[in-house]
């Protein structure tokens, strides 16, 4: 065999055993390129999500601000944050809004794309 002086790890050894080196060469592939707004699909399909999201928080605002006058049946949620209305129109407005500045996003460089 060969000696240890001569090979400095176990790769210079498996190739000194076995005397063959295997190269693989790939040919090259599509230019990388950075582009600023690369995740205008993403924000489109979130966007899409996010207003029904919004639309049920407004519909559980609107049920627990309707039990207070016993005009609906009493409200799933009975303490903690969740049992108050003012909490469930706020979320539906943060929802609402998030899925503005996305949807925004999304469509920024839509007429930029365009050829027509």
């Amino acid at each position: 065999m060969f000696p240890l002086s001569e090979v400095s790890n176990l790769a210079q050894l498996l190739v000194k055993w076995y005397a063959m080196v295997v190269r693989i060469r790939f040919g090259k592939g599509p230019k990388v390129e950075r582009k600023r707004r690369k995740n205008r699909r993403v924000a489109m399909a979130f966007a899409s999500f996010l207003t029904p999201a919004a639309v049920m928080a407004g519909a559980l605002g609107l049920w627990r601000l309707a039990e207070d006058p016993h005009w609906t049946s009493d409200f799933a949620i009975r303490e903690g944050i969740f049992s108050h209305w003012q909490v469930w129109f706020a979320f539906a407005a943060v929802l609402q809004t998030g899925s503005h500045f996305l949807n925004r996003y999304g469509r920024a460089g839509a007429d930029l794309t365009s050829s027509n």
